[in-house]
């Protein structure tokens, strides 16, 4: 087996597990966007991780890991602290119908990301160099999401002026974030804490849903 079938075989098997149904092409590009990682992590490190098997697991089946629970079509998100593009790069592969709008303040990244956008053709993906909380936005979005952006009320803070009405903030974390969620201000709610088990990381990770109150 090929160092691309062995990745595709990883990917293909974590997407089962996931139940997430996607066409070759989606894969393809999926796995197009670690080669390009990887290409690029030798000058810029973009991340600690080398090897494109961990990339899989830990870059792509960690950011598609929340897609079952976001909810709706058509629908505009934002990935606050997109770093290299995690999670809105593969979210943006997995749903056409999404418009997802990365945004990020390091411009070697942000220049990676429109190198992304440009090599795997990706016409719902818009690269934001940007401080979020001097973004003003045409319009504003119904899902707000970060990976490994800040402390929950920090991100929930610096972003308030860019959800929507009925918009919710969706942030990616760790283990259980029980102090975060104590400290956030009475102006926000949680909805429901998703717990999230990611093909090929043994560690905890969960999907905390935040509203306005």
């Amino acid at each position: 087996m090929t160092a691309s079938d062995s990745l595709f075989s990883e990917l293909a098997a974590g997407l089962a597990e996931l139940k997430i149904d996607l066409s070759m092409s989606q894969a393809a590009n999926l796995l197009a966007y670690v080669a390009l990682i990887a290409k690029w992590n030798k000058t810029y490190s973009l991340t600690a991780i080398r090897e494109p098997e961990r990339m899989v697991s830990h870059h792509i089946l960690d950011s598609l890991a929340p897609l079952p629970q976001f909810k709706g079509e058509n629908i505009r998100i934002l990935d606050v602290g997109s770093g290299f593009g995690t999670p809105g790069i593969p979210l943006a592969i997995a749903r056409p119908d999404w418009q997802l709008f990365l945004l990020d303040s390091n411009h070697k990244k942000t220049t990676f990301l429109r190198q992304v956008i440009a090599e795997l053709k990706l016409t719902n993906v818009t690269v934001l160099t940007e401080r979020v909380e001097l973004y003003k936005p045409e319009a504003p979005f119904q899902i707000i999401t970060s990976r490994a952006f800040a402390e929950l009320g920090e991100f929930i803070k610096l972003t308030s002026h860019l959800l929507a009405e009925d918009g919710e903030w969706a942030a990616l974390k760790g283990v259980y974030p029980f102090e975060e969620i104590a400290h956030l201000p009475a102006t926000v709610k949680v909805t429901h804490v998703d717990h999230l088990k990611v093909p090929g990381i043994d560690a905890e990770r969960h999907l905390v849903h935040v509203v306005k109150a």
